[in-house]
């Protein structure tokens, strides 16, 4: 892992990881892992084994999501977005779907 990527990030992404070294919830990959109360987010990309942590309205995280929904992980990310908006509607996860949906991010 690089080194400029912080002791807490390492470990969080450790302490998710289940066989093969995704993170995984009862064999289902998640792709976001939720911080600061929705304001930001580690996007697990599968396509590149990559990690990042990006601020939920920026256009980089728009730009992730774009590059997984393309690799056909779409629906999935968008049920992932579903259960945060369910559990934690007070974070937003609703209107964070709703500029990946007007952004086209999810068009196929």
């Amino acid at each position: 892992m690089a080194s400029n990527t912080s002791k807490t990030a390492r470990a969080s992404v450790r302490a998710g990881q289940g066989a093969g070294g995704a993170l995984s919830v009862l064999g289902e990959y998640k792709y976001l892992i939720p911080l600061a109360n929705g304001r930001f987010a580690y996007v697990r990309n599968l396509t590149n084994g990559k990690t990042a942590h990006l601020k939920t309205d920026s256009d980089a995280f728009v730009e992730e999501i774009r590059i997984l929904a393309a690799a056909g992980h779409g629906a999935k990310i968008r049920a992932e977005l579903n259960a945060l908006e369910t559990a934690n509607p007070q974070h937003g996860w609703g209107d964070t779907e709703k500029r990946l949906v007007d952004a086209g991010v999810f068009e196929g």
